[in-house]
């Protein structure tokens, strides 16, 4: 079975091009490589994955790749909230045109769609753990771009188009680049320089880890079942406040290191956990690496 992963140079669809291709898939990669990873492409070059250099944004090209894959995995997305809410146009414009494009022109390939969305679009929920019913509320705009590409790929489905969504929540592990990195790539290279990692607010908020290889998995999963047109959440399903986090992180990489304190950044939810009741009902979906032993294998590297 042949897959396109937009995005693939980036940290999400990298590490799951070199997943499956592990499963015996053809892979593809296709990406703009403006924010792709000397790390990333490295990797894609030791497994043989090809690197199609084009941009989602352009629909002819999109056409052009499509064919001949049987399914697309659409990774390719802007990713940080804090830049979002700084600079909308890019991220409406990357985020919503291009998951059009990736959508219409799946649709007119007859290629099922994998939309890597966002927990996210979400926002902060009265209600927790967050099921796949929680009614969405995003509060960053990169959430809403998420959401809106939600709507894009359910419109294309009244036509034909068949797909899964993926509801992320805080994804971690290896190669996730310094600049957009999530908060545990960011406490590490901190502790490690001898500096104290920053919480933004008090550090009671709670987030939702999913190491990077579970979460090629439930793409894996999501590709050879027979689910369609579902919306799935996938996470451990287990919180932990970022205080907790931070201290697990000092406490195998500097424990001299507390700590420090900054003002909450506009965009940033206050307590985020997953119900993945239906991932594991739908897909089997089972996640294999603790938090814990995560941290270790990225301090060891």
């Amino acid at each position: 079975m042949r897959v396109l992963i937009t995005g693939g140079c980036g940290f999400i669809g990298h590490n799951t091009a070199i997943y499956l291709k592990s499963y015996g898939y053809d892979v593809i990669v296709f990406d703009n490589l403006r924010r792709a990873s000397s790390f990333a492409i490295e990797r894609l070059e030791v497994y043989g994955i090809p690197i199609v250099r084009g941009d989602v944004l352009n629909s002819r090209s999109l056409l052009d790749v499509l064919g001949g894959v049987d399914v697309v995995v659409h990774a390719a997305a802007y990713i940080s909230a804090f830049e979002s809410m700084r600079r909308p146009l890019l991220y409406f414009r990357n985020n919503v045109l291009g998951t059009v494009n990736v959508a219409y022109a799946s649709l007119l390939r007859g290629v099922k769609l994998v939309y890597v969305s966002s927990a996210a679009v979400y926002g902060d929920q009265a209600v927790l753990p967050i099921s796949e019913s929680n009614p969405p509320n995003p509060i960053s705009v990169y959430g809403l771009t998420k959401l809106l590409g939600e709507e894009v790929v359910r419109y294309y489905s009244r036509y034909g188009l068949k797909y899964v969504i993926l509801r992320l929540f805080n994804v971690y592990g290896p190669g996730q680049s310094s600049e957009y990195a999530g908060v545990i790539k960011r406490f590490i290279d901190r502790t490690r320089m001898g500096k104290a990692p920053v919480i933004y607010g008090d550090g009671l908020q709670t987030r939702d880890f999913i190491h990077v290889r579970d979460v090629a998995e439930a793409v894996r999963l999501s590709i050879e079942k027979n689910n369609e047109n579902e919306i799935i959440n996938i996470a451990s399903g287990k919180p932990i406040t970022i205080r907790e986090l931070a201290y697990t992180i000092i406490k195998y990489v500097n424990p001299n290191i507390k700590p420090i304190y900054r003002k909450q950044r506009p965009g940033d939810i206050r307590h985020s956990y997953a119900d993945i009741t239906k991932a594991r009902k739908l897909l089997g979906f089972n996640p294999r690496i603790s938090l814990e032993q995560g941290i270790r294998e990225l301090i060891q590297t």
